[in-house]
């Protein structure tokens, strides 16, 4: 009975897929995991009646995962990394500097900036959201800022220094898919990226100044610190061996590993009769805060590699369901259609956002959601002769920035997982994200910083 997945069918199994996870997650609040594991359980059947072998079932399991394995790999570490930065006293130690330096009246929006920054610096939107947002996350919470807005400006400013870095995966691949060179890349998503963000800083300043935040906590928070952690100008060594790294073009997994190895050197350097087992115990299960104040201890009571595994399971299942419908080429029959009929640079470029989100939403992975619409639309796009740079653009604006606001996907399971603030709480507040895609059509109705292929420079 095994034949190519008509048009028709494909969206109807999308459809059916979604819907599931919708209504799961969002209507019952339900943990993405299950729901994800039932929607592979239905496709495995499909497939079986479709006439698919469990040859071919398996082979669509593996190749999914396959993608991820570096990912995965990267998020044990920075789980580790989490602990072995709090019982250093890396995280506290920029918390404390943080209150002495942040006014409460632009905290977030001082937030946003500077994970920009870092983001920028780093090339790593996981790795600042894990590192300098923990930080940034702690003080709001001292200042009983809402959580949710906190993440979002994190996330936002992490997003953007992510999409803007030449150190970037997701910008280097983006680049790599639609054939353009890097820096002019870069250069053009200007054109959607800065009016993002200065959109979403006017909002975290309105939004960062509507309501009270209470200071009086944070000389209490920042004494219960200072008698707990070792708190010093050497923590920022770490951080700048980091960006040392970043500049040097270093790997992610090395530069976590060379990280990783400063940061035992200083546990020990602080305190001698640290022993073997604790470093074991800590790296494994992350730190667990023991201050006389409860909401501290649950602020700095993270990281382990343990920490990392309900995401780890997350992305494997997702990532399952992701192989399968590329494997049984569900994804690519309904986009076929599309491609075909697109003419006019308005229509192509909603398309394609449209084509990055919906492949966020059913297969959960940002690099996926950069490669297939890449592919699949670059011939319409020279047919049109639109520049590989609007193409480019358009992959990063649909694509990676939009997986931080999927449950289920990767990042926006990393980022909740790692701030403790649900996906669906922060979505709202994720402004870079939302706005990029909205700056990115804009442009290809109005033809505002469009690249044609007679003018790429």
């Amino acid at each position: 009975m095994k034949k190519k997945v008509s048009f028709t069918e494909s969206l109807i199994i999308l459809a059916v897929l979604l819907i599931i996870l919708g209504l799961a997650v969002i209507k019952f609040g339900l943990s993405p995991e299950v729901p994800v594991l039932f929607t592979v359980l239905l496709l495995t059947f499909w497939a079986k009646f479709r006439g698919f072998s469990w040859q071919e079932i398996q082979d669509g399991i593996k190749e999914g995962i396959g993608v991820a394995i570096i990912p995965i790999f990267i998020f044990i570490l920075i789980g580790a990394l989490i602990g072995l930065w709090i019982q250093a006293g890396i995280i506290p130690s920029i918390m404390v500097l943080g209150f002495k330096l942040i006014n409460g009246s632009f905290f977030i929006p001082s937030v946003f900036v500077v994970c920009s920054i870092v983001g920028i610096a780093i090339g790593s939107g996981f790795t600042t959201i894990s590192t300098v947002g923990i930080a940034l996350f702690g003080i709001g919470a001292s200042m009983n800022a809402n959580p949710a807005l906190v993440a979002g400006a994190i996330i936002s400013g992490a997003v953007f220094g992510d999409k803007m870095s030449p150190l970037s995966d997701s910008t280097n691949l983006s680049s790599a898919v639609a054939e353009s060179e890097l820096f002019a890349h870069i250069k053009n998503m200007m054109w959607s990226t800065i009016p993002a963000f200065f959109v979403s800083l006017i909002l975290f300043w309105i939004l960062g100044n509507s309501g009270q935040m209470d200071l009086t906590k944070i000389e209490k928070t920042s004494q219960i610190l200072q008698s707990h952690f070792t708190i010093s100008w050497w923590a920022i060594v770490p951080i700048i061996l980091m960006l040392l790294c970043a500049w040097k073009k270093i790997p992610a997994i090395s530069t976590l590993f060379i990280n990783i190895t400063a940061t035992v050197i200083m546990i020990f350097i602080e305190n001698p009769t640290y022993s073997v087992k604790s470093l074991d115990n800590l790296i494994m299960n992350g730190f667990v805060a023991k201050t006389a104040d409860s909401s501290v201890n649950a602020l700095l009571t993270r990281g382990g590699i343990s920490s990392m595994m309900g995401t780890v399971a997350l992305i494997i299942s997702t990532l399952s369901l992701g192989g399968m419908l590329m494997k049984f080429e569900i994804v690519q029959s309904a986009m076929e259609p599309l491609v075909k009929h697109l003419k006019k640079p308005g229509r192509l470029i909603t398309v394609t956002i449209l084509s990055g989100i919906c492949i966020n939403l059913f297969v959960g992975e940002q690099y996926l959601s950069v490669i297939l619409p890449g592919r699949a639309f670059k011939p319409a796009y020279d047919k049109i002769s639109l520049s590989p740079l609007a193409l480019s653009r358009v992959l990063e604006d649909g694509g990676s920035v939009i997986n931080y606001l999927i449950p289920w996907g990767v990042a926006g399971s990393f980022a909740a997982s790692t701030l403790g603030v649900p996906v669906l709480a922060f979505i709202p507040f994720t402004f870079f994200s939302l706005l990029s895609p909205v700056f990115s059509i804009l442009s290809g109705i109005t033809g505002i910083g469009l690249k044609w292929k007679k003018n790429t420079k």
